[in-house]
């Protein structure tokens, strides 16, 4: 009866299904731009070169862009940069005083944040894709084979503008898709990336079993192992820190209302999918410059150390990895909720948590109790960001089955779920309003 409701309510929701069209062909405009190359460069050296980093670095970017690193595309850096930037500018904003200043000027500052996030865009990806053009001239050199058809000035000048303006169509693309469309765009395009290449991924899986190289028991311990992450996922994604709120009696006139409860929910991941996306784009930034730049042979020595110990899998980057997680996971809870914004609205409505007095000691409260929650959920976050990778980094398996990818897709799905079901509830609402004025109307 629910679902039946629901199909009947979703065929009637022309504004929702406009939307849903709308994602839909942005999404298609995304990964047709993942194919379209880059100027002057020759894709089957460039597929031959890649394919000799297998399991590295670039191949790990390469997820996180749809393919499009592996085709050279025109928007081969993906949101990367712009995630960067946004990072960047979130944490100047917390330590520069006119940056905090202008964060609070409300919609107009809201507004000058993210054309300066949109500037540390542009710098970022004209400093990587010139250090990536450098780099490409080079690759391969010494097996005599180049993925660039003419090297010089003039390609590498070409190959920055083509990356600056695909990154920033890209940047433009999840914008739209978040005002007009259904979900966060930039999160999304991400998703789109990675489930886009899941079929190919399990292909591979299943031609390691046909050549071999992995055993059918192997593979039915993978797929328990998905299984599993994916329902721990939905667990601890849905898990709830609820507080008790109390309303006392109020008086409006000569009639009492009686005291009423409520419950403030504080989510145990509040900061989402957004910490290993964050730590995942500071780290996979300055590692492809270095990746390039050591396989080119004009890097100096020590950086072809780093980029060797900083593969994915090694244990320095499990160790990065794990700090930037836990840091983006309190930093950003930080920015989504505020303790004594919420301590504040709550005396001002005349609401109090039982035992804890209005004002200062709740806002105390309320930072105790999400500091202890964020601990949990930067554990969880870390525990299915990390041990997965570490079991896949040593079995030779696809990047798609680990647990940054599968937390990016769950989680995504689960809040583009979630907005659809409130579009679907709010065009219900509408429904039963405009009944309840036409009953009005023939009274």
């Amino acid at each position: 009866m629910a679902a039946g409701l629901s199909l009947a309510s979703f065929s009637k929701a022309t504004e929702l299904k406009k939307r849903l069209w709308f994602t839909l062909g942005a999404l298609i405009v995304f990964r047709l731009l993942s194919f379209v190359p880059l100027p002057g460069i020759d894709p089957t050296a460039l597929g031959s070169l890649f394919n000799s980093t297998k399991g590295g670095v670039l191949d790990f970017f390469n997820m996180f862009s749809g393919g499009a690193l592996a085709r050279m595309s025109l928007i081969a850096l993906g949101v990367t940069p712009y995630i960067t930037s946004s990072i960047i500018i979130q944490l100047m904003t917390s330590l520069v005083p006119s940056l905090a200043a202008i964060k609070k000027e409300g919609e107009s500052g809201r507004k000058k944040i993210n054309q300066y996030t949109r500037y540390g865009t542009v710098l970022l990806t004209a400093i990587q894709g010139y250090s990536i053009a450098v780099g490409l001239e080079s690759w391969g050199a010494s097996d005599g084979i180049s993925a660039v058809i003419d090297p010089g000035y003039f390609f590498r000048i070409t190959t920055v503008i083509s990356l600056i303006g695909g990154t920033m169509f890209l940047m433009w693309l999840g914008e739209q898709i978040t005002s007009r469309g259904i979900g966060n765009g930039v999160s999304l395009i991400i998703m789109a990336g990675i489930v886009a290449h899941m079929p190919s991924a399990i292909g591979q899986l299943f031609e390691q079993t046909r050549t071999g190289a992995l055993s059918p028991p192997f593979i039915l311990v993978v797929a328990v192992m998905a299984l599993g992450t994916v329902a721990f996922i939905c667990l601890m994604e849905r898990a709830q820190r609820r507080i008790l709120i109390q309303y006392p009696k109020r008086q409006v006139g000569n009639q009492m209302f009686q005291g009423d409860s409520s419950h403030l929910p504080l989510k145990i991941n509040t900061a989402g999918v957004i910490p290993p996306i964050f730590a995942s784009s500071l780290l996979l930034m300055p590692l492809t410059i270095a990746q390039f730049a050591g396989q080119s042979g004009k890097g100096p020595d020590w950086l072809l150390t780093v980029t060797t110990a900083l593969q994915h899998g090694a244990p320095l980057y499990m160790a990065m990895y794990a700090a930037g997680i836990i840091f983006f996971s309190f930093f950003y809870t930080a920015v989504v909720f505020n303790p004594e914004e919420t301590a504040d609205n709550l005396k001002k409505n005349g609401g109090f948590v039982p035992g804890i007095r209005p004002g200062v000691k709740t806002m105390e409260y309320f930072d105790y109790v999400l500091t202890r929650i964020t601990v949990v959920g930067a554990a969880y976050l870390t525990l299915i960001c990390l041990l997965p990778e570490f079991l896949i980094s040593k079995m030779s398996i696809p990047f798609y089955f680990g647990g940054t990818s599968l937390l990016i897709v769950v989680n995504v799905t689960m809040d583009t779920v979630a907005q659809i079901q409130s579009h679907l509830l709010a065009h219900q609402y509408q429904g039963l309003i405009k009944k309840a004025k036409l009953r009005g109307n023939r009274r």
